[in-house]
């Protein structure tokens, strides 16, 4: 019997231990396997300079030039396109508050194209600030149609000279400045309807009769337009095409009587307040094409 046992027990060790010779062999031969296939990916993929990035193809729907996204981006040529992250570069350019959002893709095999929607400004915040020295220094924040703040595009930075007429976009006032951080949203009511308000105008048939200096959002529930002819009309804050159209019916009726309009009430929506102006006492309107938001052209 004690034969049998030691025989029963030696037998038992062998198989444990060719099984855990076994267990390592596997073990060792997947972990030399994994390294010589990560050498290999390395060597013929992540460092093959046949995959170096020759062309950093960007276009843009907007004003940005093409070498500013590019050194936003950060990619330079000779970076292998594989072992690129894209995510990385996407997430980059996305950062900037002019940009709206970004598509990053490679082209084998040594190109990557960069594709740029950019957020187009409609309006200008003006924010008065005391200089060390004494005065007064202008801060100027621009605002797109969803309230992203942007601070103004430097010139040297622009695919195209900017337009003396797109220099000066129309105001809106009453915003609180502590909300004004570049790359941040306003969401206030009244700030979003003065937006909207921009939009459909811009829209209408309005837009080459009158230019809209600015929009007042601190009146609660209204928004006050000043135009550049000197004329003041006052909006809800809902409803615009409807009241767009009845300001260019009042205004139509001022053409031929020979008057304009000083003051008009669109948010009352019957018998609207309005008091007329002698035509000749206010400064004429510079016709302008109606603006269009989007799209763009696209820069190369």
């Amino acid at each position: 019997m004690k034969l049998r046992s030691s025989q029963v027990r030696a037998v038992r060790t062998r198989r444990t231990a060719v099984g855990l010779g076994a267990l390592f062999a596997a073990v060792f031969g997947l972990y030399l396997l994994y390294r010589v296939g990560e050498w290999g990916l390395n060597r013929l993929v992540y460092e093959n300079q046949a995959f170096a990035i020759q062309e950093v193809d960007v276009q843009t729907d907007g004003v940005i030039s093409v070498d500013q996204l590019r050194r936003w981006a950060g990619v330079k040529p000779g970076v292998n396109l594989l072992a690129l992250d894209l995510g990385r570069v996407r997430r980059d350019l996305e950062m900037i508050p002019l940009v709206q959002s970004a598509s990053v893709e490679r082209v084998l095999p040594h190109s990557l194209r960069i594709r740029i929607t950019e957020r187009e400004p409609i309006a200008q915040v003006n924010v008065p600030r005391l200089r060390p020295g004494g005065g007064l220094d202008l801060s100027v924040y621009h605002l797109d149609p969803d309230g992203w703040v942007l601070l103004p595009l430097d010139p040297a930075q622009r695919n195209v000279p900017l337009n003396p007429g797109q220099a000066v976009l129309p105001v809106i006032s009453g915003v609180k400045p502590p909300t004004l951080q570049s790359g941040r949203r306003l969401t206030a009511p009244q700030v979003q309807a003065a937006l909207r308000f921009l939009v459909a105008f811009d829209q209408s048939p309005m837009a080459g009769l009158v230019d809209v200096r600015q929009v007042d959002v601190s009146v609660p529930e209204v928004l006050v337009v000043t135009t550049e002819q000197g004329s003041e009309v006052t909006f809800g804050l809902t409803g615009f095409e409807q009241s767009l159209r009845r300001w260019h019916a009042v205004f139509e009726l001022g053409q031929k009587t020979g008057s304009a309009i000083a003051t008009l009430d669109l948010a009352v929506t019957n018998n609207s307040p309005l008091r007329w102006i002698e035509a000749s006492a206010l400064p004429p309107a510079v016709p302008e094409p109606p603006k269009t938001i989007r799209p763009k052209k696209k820069h190369v």
